[in-house]
């Protein structure tokens, strides 16, 4: 598969509360197909050496070497819960890689009556892992294979950030700090718990949990550059959010939401609570938002600082035009595709990987034409 495309942006009449559309960039690309044939790949991690592994939701690791996809998958991956929305989520490499080779994984596990998000780490070794511990599991009551999270990121200090979802038939526990629903939780890179985590010592809390009142967060990403950590969550019907994320904040779910449920009645009456923080874009109808990465590449330099958010529903990736940490407009990009994609990354090289979500999913790289 080879496409060939000028960025159009297909810009849309956004109607977003203080957000206005960009004008649609005059970039020209190319995509190119550099791996097929892949079972819902949900996320994608570059090595050091050029390589890249890649997770199927299905629950096998593959990589990528010199452009080709290696039909054996990885072996000693953990057991995993695949079902509905459960699967293999995340791959990432830890930040002294080059050292200890160590990569981390996120994944559900359990059974249909209890399940969980789940993260473990291993080493690496050419085609297998080795030395697999399991170094953290979400303290969940949960019977529902939807709404895991799922996401990572590693932070400057070495600590981690964690995505767990509220299980969807849950929401309420989004706002109890006694169990890890709706949460994102920060970690050691070997699990243990950070002194300096807001919730350290209170009664009744999670020591783990870093912010709180998330759906189910899709995206996450920290921006070495700025030093800020920004997430996507799915909302229910409207309400899909792109959130600044910090310390100790709650999020506002389920007690606010610019969505309505399923069944079209309110969830709430309030968009606006105190103590209770406002996303920097609502996005009303859904996207179902999915990957999230900051373009800090040199192919594309008009993107560079800008967030790239992937779409499943609107089957696009969303280019966030930032300045100084401000939204400042939209732009709809790869619409063109006409596909569902589940994750967005830059890549060492400057150019942007697509994950196309589906049973015979492949990946895209994008480069400026010629």
């Amino acid at each position: 598969m080879y496409h060939k495309s000028i960025i159009s942006g297909l810009v849309l009449a956004l109607s977003l509360i203080g957000v206005q559309a960009v004008a649609a960039s005059d970039t020209a690309y190319q995509t190119t197909t550099i791996a097929e044939n892949l079972a819902y790949p949900w996320c994608l991690a570059f090595l050091p050496d050029g390589n890249m592994l890649v997770t199927e939701r299905d629950g096998n690791l593959r990589i990528i070497r010199n452009n080709v996809l290696d039909p054996n998958p990885i072996s000693g991956v953990p057991e995993t819960y695949v079902e509905d929305q459960g699967g293999l989520f995340d791959v990432v490499l830890h930040p002294n890689f080059l050292e200890n080779h160590m990569i981390y994984l996120t994944y559900a596990h359990g059974t249909p009556e209890d399940n969980h998000t789940r993260v473990a780490r291993a080493r690496l070794d050419g085609n297998s892992l080795q030395e697999l511990e399991v170094i953290f599991e979400s303290k969940v009551e949960k019977s529902t294979a939807v709404h895991y999270g799922g996401r990572m990121t590693f932070l400057d200090d070495g600590t981690f950030l964690l995505t767990i979802g509220d299980g969807f038939n849950y929401r309420e526990q989004a706002q109890v700090l006694s169990n890890h629903f709706g949460t994102i939780v920060r970690l050691n890179d070997d699990g243990s718990v950070p002194e300096d985590n807001p919730f350290v010592g209170q009664p009744d809390a999670l020591p783990e949990i870093w912010s709180y009142g998330h759906r189910n967060e899709q995206g996450l990403v920290f921006d070495p550059v700025s030093g800020r950590v920004y997430e996507n969550e799915h909302g229910p019907q409207g309400g899909d959010e792109l959130n600044l994320i910090e310390k100790g904040k709650n999020y506002g779910w389920p007690i606010i939401t610019y969505g309505i449920d399923y069944s079209g009645a309110k969830i709430t009456p309030y968009t606006e609570y105190e103590g209770m923080e406002q996303p920097l874009i609502d996005w009303t109808p859904s996207l179902a938002v999915s990957g999230l990465d900051v373009y800090n590449g040199d192919l594309f330099p008009t993107w560079k600082g800008d967030l790239f958010a992937s779409t499943l529903v609107e089957r696009s990736v969303r280019r966030i035009d930032l300045e100084d940490g401000e939204v400042v407009g939209q732009e709809v990009l790869f619409a063109e595709l006409e596909e569902r994609i589940r994750d967005v990354r830059t890549g060492p090289d400057g150019a942007l990987y697509l994950l196309i979500d589906s049973p015979e999913g492949y990946i895209l790289r994008v480069e400026p034409k010629d």
